[in-house]
């Protein structure tokens, strides 16, 4: 049997905000009905093009910022990225080498790190399910539903549920 794959995407306070509040506990909820959990936290490095093209200096390495806004299950794996997307090779083979084909992704960033990872595990040839009602953006319903509106189109309508 394939084992349940939860991605928590960027749940840190320096993105809580009133558009994203909801999102902590949602997540953590979300943690006990899957058999494996991975979160992410993102940072931004000193010389970034978020720093260089978007002027967005925050999330240094190691700042409050960048710290989990909830609680992770205790076997949860962190891992920590610079980029929207935590999907590069090395997480695909990982994932093909213990026979996950689908992973559920939720958290903060539905326009920008959600739609990236979840269309980068699309074009890996992994499943992508978009639990919508934990996620959201922090720069409002607006964006969050212009993302739940391309990820439909980009990975399938039937891959964002519960929105």
């Amino acid at each position: 049997m394939t084992a349940s794959q939860l991605l928590i995407i960027d749940v840190q306070t320096g993105f809580i905000n009133e558009w994203t509040a909801h999102v902590p506990t949602r997540v953590a909820s979300l943690q006990e009905s899957f058999d494996q959990v991975l979160v992410t936290r993102l940072y931004n490095p000193q010389k970034s093009l978020y720093r260089k093209l978007i002027g967005w200096a925050d999330f240094s390495l190691g700042s409050a910022d960048t710290q989990l806004a909830f609680v992770p299950d205790p076997a949860a794996k962190i891992i920590d990225k610079s980029t929207y997307s935590c999907v590069n090779e090395g997480f695909i083979d990982r994932l093909r080498r213990e026979g996950i084909a689908r992973v559920h992704l939720c958290g903060i960033g539905t326009d920008s790190s959600i739609l990236m990872s979840a269309v980068d595990l699309f074009q890996a040839g992994i499943e992508p399910v978009v639990l919508a009602h934990a996620c959201a953006s922090v720069s409002g319903h607006v964006d969050h539903q212009a993302g739940l509106q391309i990820l439909r189109r980009l990975i399938g309508e039937k891959q964002v549920i519960g929105s």
